[in-house]
């Protein structure tokens, strides 16, 4: 996909290995090697997807967080500041504390856990830069033959729709949170939006998610119908029964009007992005 935006893909890995070209290992909270390598690639486009996802861990291990989520957008930032390199940070939703639902960029942040805290912070140093773009998705999947292992606790298995579908194909039931919504954003759309925002010359922040307000209980059984597993096997619950050490926000839901008119593209629902799923699987099943 970078290909066809005219950009040659360079990306880099900590804990993950990469199956892919021009693939580098980094650490971002080292502040000497992240510069060193800003300046070695000389990138015209620098996309800040590395964090700590776990949001749980993060409130246990503040420190971490801080040093990944924001230390980290901050060395980039410093490699990037001198020069005309454009940062793409990837935030979250949860920045917002979920009491209204479909925010839209305009309206004022408040995080209800630390790793929103870390991540809205991240926000404010990028956001001084001259050229920059904000990216929140919420919720990410789309097809993934195969998932990466896991080796730390301070991430997740950040592909739900994938975790799901896993679940069913082992005959395994899903219990799914019933009273927490979001927007599921189809990962090739947010990468279409991430590649638009990189050739863009427009500073600010853009809501990179679904159109489709759903609890997760709401997008498995989708999910479970879509790709023909019985009802009965996704099972909704309260985030009452989950014990959790942050607290979550109740409707994040986002308003994608500003990215849609400003990046010429369409963010898919819920239903379109999962048909997509199941075509993609079909096809690769005939290959």
């Amino acid at each position: 996909m970078a290909a066809s935006h005219a950009f040659e893909a360079h990306n880099t890995q900590n804990e993950r290995n990469s199956p892919f070209p021009n693939s580098q290992r980094l650490d971002v909270t080292d502040r000497e090697a992240t510069l060193h390598l800003v300046k070695e690639v000389q990138p015209k486009v620098v996309i800040n997807t590395a964090a700590l996802t776990n949001v749980d861990y993060c409130e246990t291990h503040q420190g971490e967080a801080e040093k990944v989520n924001v230390g980290g957008a901050r060395n980039l930032a410093d490699a990037v500041r001198e020069t005309h390199i454009r940062l793409i940070q990837l935030s979250t939703d949860s920045v917002f504390d979920g009491t209204i639902g479909h925010y839209d960029e305009s309206d004022t942040p408040h995080p209800l856990n630390h790793y929103a805290m870390t991540k809205l912070e991240a926000e404010g140093i990028v956001s001084q830069l001259s050229n920059y773009a904000i990216a929140r998705p919420s919720v990410v999947y789309g097809l993934h033959s195969q998932i990466s292992e896991i080796r730390s606790g301070s991430t997740k298995q950040m592909n739900f729709g994938m975790f799901v579908l896993d679940r069913l194909r082992n005959n395994e039931t899903v219990k799914a949170v019933r009273d927490q919504y979001n927007c599921p954003t189809f990962a090739d759309n947010l990468a279409d939006a991430l590649l638009r925002l990189a050739r863009s010359s427009e500073n600010g922040i853009y809501h990179t998610v679904g159109r489709s307000c759903l609890s997760r209980y709401e997008f498995a059984a989708k999910l479970s119908q879509i790709f023909g597993y019985p009802s009965k096997m996704v099972q909704p619950v309260f985030s009452s029964e989950f014990p959790q050490q942050a607290k979550r926000p109740r409707n994040c839901c986002l308003r994608v009007e500003k990215a849609e008119k400003a990046l010429g593209l369409r963010f898919l629902t819920a239903y379109e992005g999962i048909q997509e799923m199941k075509n993609q699987e079909t096809l690769a099943g005939k290959v």
